[in-house]
């Protein structure tokens, strides 16, 4: 089978091959957010950033007289963006195309060449068995449906130049595929993000929304028990006085299996935080003080906002990244 192929490739390819990671999610769900904060706290040298959403086969203009929107593979060079994934793996360069959102139209592809690391964005980066078989970490963002709308709202009209009506009719259109191919990726990530209020609280204008992660056995997670408050000690809502900046609990994933979830608490104060994020860094060994990485560029979103719990979320990312280059190097 292809897939087994390329995962034996990968594991006897003599010399060191790039460390990949996909982010997925459905448009405006925040991965390139996630993904700009990494690249810039690892550095442009070590980190090669790839969105998948430029393999569209059609522009714009284009899809307007088909049956399909451009969440539908058949609307997408999958089988390119396979080749093109197996490339990178292997540390190979790839002559990527380019979609510019902005005008809708498909431009001068450019050379890519993977880095020490690769982070794969976009809509479809885990819709095929083969495309998941190029990756060490995968992970989906799930954001509510209705925060995921406003943000796309907000972004398309801000950044693209459509109108809110349009932007919402789009969506409607979009909600069948978004159902049937973007979604059912949800099962196949490693960590599953979820940014979104805590439920039943009253928090002020301004609180960072909270992160919820649903840390799957797939791969080896870091050890946080030090700085975790126990399911056991804390109810489902903190009471003043016992609020913590994460929680683990046992929940039960979409499938009904048992899963690790980690709450990391955006109304917690900075300090309670801060305590997290160092001790967090502190577990990515020695590559974290000698490579250079700048966590000063974590968490940061929109035009100069700032999130605690975006900035440990893209932490742990950043300890599973570090950890697999080095069970790679021995």
């Amino acid at each position: 089978m292809p897939h087994r192929i390329v995962h034996m490739l990968r594991a006897r390819e003599s010399g060191r091959r790039p460390v990949m990671l996909a982010i997925a999610g459905d448009s405006a769900a925040g991965k390139t957010t996630l993904t700009r904060g990494l690249v810039q706290c690892l550095g442009a040298d070590r980190m090669t950033a790839v969105c998948v959403d430029d393999y569209h086969r059609y522009d714009r203009s284009e899809r307007k007289g088909k049956p399909f929107t451009a969440l539908h593979p058949d609307c997408n060079h999958i089988d390119v963006m396979e080749q093109h994934l197996q490339l990178l793996s292997m540390g190979e360069p790839i002559l990527k195309p380019v979609y510019d959102h902005a005008t809708g139209e498909l431009v001068r592809p450019e050379l890519v060449e993977p880095r020490e690391f690769v982070i794969v964005e976009g809509l479809l980066p885990l819709h095929t068995r083969l495309a998941r078989a190029c990756f060490d970490i995968t992970v989906y963002l799930d954001p509510p449906e209705d925060l995921r709308h406003a943000w796309k709202v907000r972004r398309d009209c801000d950044k693209r130049g459509y109108t809110p009506a349009q932007v919402r009719a789009e969506l409607d259109r979009r909600e069948p595929e978004s159902a049937a191919y973007i979604r059912p990726q949800r099962r196949w990530a490693d960590i599953v993000v979820r940014f979104a209020p805590v439920a039943g609280r009253q928090d002020p204008p301004g609180t960072p929304l909270s992160a919820e992660l649903l840390l799957r056995p797939t791969i080896d997670h870091p050890e946080l028990g030090t700085v975790i408050g126990e399911s056991a000690a804390l109810p489902p809502v903190p009471p003043p006085g016992a609020e913590t900046a994460m929680h683990l609990r046992l929940h039960r994933d979409t499938d009904g299996r048992p899963v690790d979830a980690l709450h990391v608490h955006g109304y917690v104060s900075p300090e309670e935080s801060r305590i997290v994020k160092k001790a967090i860094w502190e577990r990515l060994g020695p590559r974290a003080g000698d490579g250079g990485l700048d966590p000063g560029a974590l968490g940061r979103f929109g035009d100069g906002g700032t999130s605690d719990p975006l900035a440990i979320t893209q932490l742990l990312l950043l300890y599973h990244l570090l950890d697999a280059d080095r069970r790679q190097a021995a």
